[in-house]
């Protein structure tokens, strides 16, 4: 294979990659339009959307390794396809918690509205938007765009924490809104983890360019998903135990 005909498939790569993070950006705004709406339609649509970022991550994967076999690439090339191994990754895991929101749209969609006490909207703009900017990083080799991105991360650690504390104590004072407030919590959290992720693909970008793999974002400890899980069911624990005794 040519050199010309190397940077072609590279360039092709890199579009798939594009396209890839669109639809998982799409996914992520429609799943939280339709937690926000109670839309089940467009809930429905994000569903049938994984399927196909499935099958573009196995696409690349295997256009990638198709060329590591064909080529020999020098290190700044083995870089780029390392790192966009590394990038589908974590866009396939975007989709993913994009679908665990919408299947949470489904499970509040007839319980006591509680979307209107906290700001799971601004959240997820903020999360979609070091999406956005991180696949923006890679394709313009822009530095300073990653490490704006894993600035970034503060701010959506500190909106999540706030959101966590607002549905704690919506569970503590309003009972009747513990299952709904559990599941938003859950919620909270899936966009939290996928700023995670943007932040992962801003740092793999810095190493592509760089050569050097950094950690550019504070590391933080927001709990993970099990930890999510538990606090929810003991928060739904607590108010079957009270029912039982008041009833």
């Amino acid at each position: 294979m040519t050199r010309q005909a190397f940077d072609a498939e590279l360039k092709s790569l890199e579009t798939k990659v594009l396209a890839m993070a669109s639809i998982a950006e799409g996914m992520v705004a429609d799943a939280v339009e339709a937690l926000m709406r109670g839309d089940m339609k467009r809930a429905e649509t994000v569903l049938l959307r994984d399927d196909e970022v499935d099958q573009i991550d196995v696409d690349i994967e295997t256009h990638c390794l198709r060329l590591l076999a064909l080529q020999q690439p020098m290190a700044s090339d083995l870089r780029v396809i390392g790192t966009i191994m590394k990038m589908i990754t974590d866009i396939e895991r975007i989709g993913d918690y994009a679908v665990d929101v919408a299947k949470a749209a489904r499970k509040i969609q007839d319980e006591p509205k509680v979307t209107q006490l906290v700001d799971i909207p601004r959240l997820a703009s903020a999360a979609r938007r070091m999406l956005l900017d991180s696949i923006e990083a890679f394709v313009k080799r822009d530095l300073q765009l990653a490490l704006h991105v894993c600035q970034q991360d503060d701010e959506v650690d500190t909106l999540y924490r706030q959101i966590r504390t607002q549905l704690q104590d919506t569970m503590r004072q309003h009972p009747e809104y513990v299952t709904a407030a559990s599941w938003l919590l859950l919620v909270a959290h899936y966009l939290e983890r996928i700023a995670d992720h943007a932040t992962n693909i801003a740092e793999r970008v810095w190493f592509m360019e760089t050569g050097r793999l950094e950690q550019l974002a504070k590391k933080h400890k927001s709990g993970s998903l099990e930890e999510a899980y538990a606090e929810a069911a003991q928060h739904a624990l607590e108010h079957q135990t009270h029912e039982h005794h008041s009833g």
